[in-house]
């Protein structure tokens, strides 16, 4: 820190001996505070069910799927994953096919990598019905952990969550293309879609109450290397209404980031925890975000690597 202090000369007095004055104390307006530094984490697809959820059960260790991973997540200012499968406490967890369904101890994984903020709104929200989908809620809620892009009415859902970290608030959103997953004929309006009319009326609000504002976007292509004129669409219109950063997923491959205008865009970081076997979905992006005050400063791209439904760190040779 930086103090600036004026220095006061000593003044003598006729026929006295000149006696130095004491400096005063620095002001506070006058103290130089250097802007925050905050470090955001960001993750791809993270599915909890189907043989992620049987290795768990197989191992005893429902943070199984996160420990290689978690020290790098629990060490940033805040943490962001897409939640693929919605928490409940009824039923089995199914052994396959494309209908997921978390146990509710799996919520151990997230704890242990620190992560303060999950998007809901997929394609699988609503997989285990209404029930699942609030108790996903309730249960994220419980443990502390913020959810974006479905409410427990259309109202909260596109409030989105604001989160303090370092004194900065950072804003958060979150919208999918599609909520049916082929199981339901009509759309819930508690969870966002990609209207970008509402997403421009989002982003002004959310923008009032917070410094930065973070949208993440489930669409694209499932295994496209390349995002599709409506993924660019709908992230540039984000970047235009005023949002700093855009993640995306969905299409369980890794695809581009672009800077546009004042902000960037990564298009889809891929899986981070899933049992795919398709080429490219064993292989995933985790974004590292730093902001300098409101401001942000710099993007690295760290690459994963999924083996067996767990992910590790790519680390280079020196």
């Amino acid at each position: 820190m930086r103090g600036l202090v004026a220095a006061i000369a000593a003044i003598g007095l006729i026929g006295c001996e000149s006696k130095p004055k004491a400096a005063p104390a620095a002001r506070k307006q006058d103290i130089e505070v250097p802007p925050p530094v905050n470090r955001l984490v960001f993750g791809g697809d993270v599915m909890l069910s189907r043989h992620v959820a049987a290795r768990m059960r197989a191992s005893g260790d429902s943070a199984l799927p996160f420990r290689k991973i978690a020290p790098f997540f629990h060490g940033a200012d805040l943490a962001f994953v897409n939640l693929e499968s919605p928490f409940s406490d009824k039923g089995a967890t199914p052994a396959g096919g494309m209908v997921f369904k978390a146990p509710p101890e799996a919520i151990e994984g997230l704890l242990l990598a620190g992560i303060d903020v999950v998007s809901t709104a997929n394609n699988h929200t609503r997989d285990q019905q209404e029930y699942g989908m609030l108790y996903t809620l309730d249960w994220l809620e419980k443990n502390k952990i913020a959810a974006i892009g479905v409410g427990r009415d259309e109202a909260a859902a596109r409030r989105g969550a604001v989160l303090l970290s370092n004194t900065v608030k950072f804003g958060f959103l979150a919208y999918t293309y599609d909520q049916r997953n082929g199981n339901h004929k009509d759309d819930d309006a508690r969870i966002n879609g990609l209207d970008i009319v509402r997403l421009r009326e989002d982003i002004a609000a959310i923008r009032k109450i917070s410094n930065v504002t973070v949208v993440s976007m489930h669409a694209g292509v499932e295994y496209a290397k390349a995002p599709n004129a409506s993924q660019q669409q709908f992230a540039r219109a984000a970047i235009e209404a005023g949002a700093t950063l855009v993640i995306g997923h969905h299409p369980h491959v890794a695809q581009p980031c672009e800077e546009y205008q004042t902000g960037v865009i990564c298009y889809s970081l891929g899986n981070l925890i899933f049992d795919q076997t398709a080429d490219g979905t064993n292989e995933g992006l985790i974004v590292e975000a730093e902001f300098k005050g409101f401001s942000l400063r710099r993007i690295r791209r760290h690459k994963i690597r999924i083996v067996a439904t767990i992910p590790e760190l790519v680390v280079k040779a020196q």
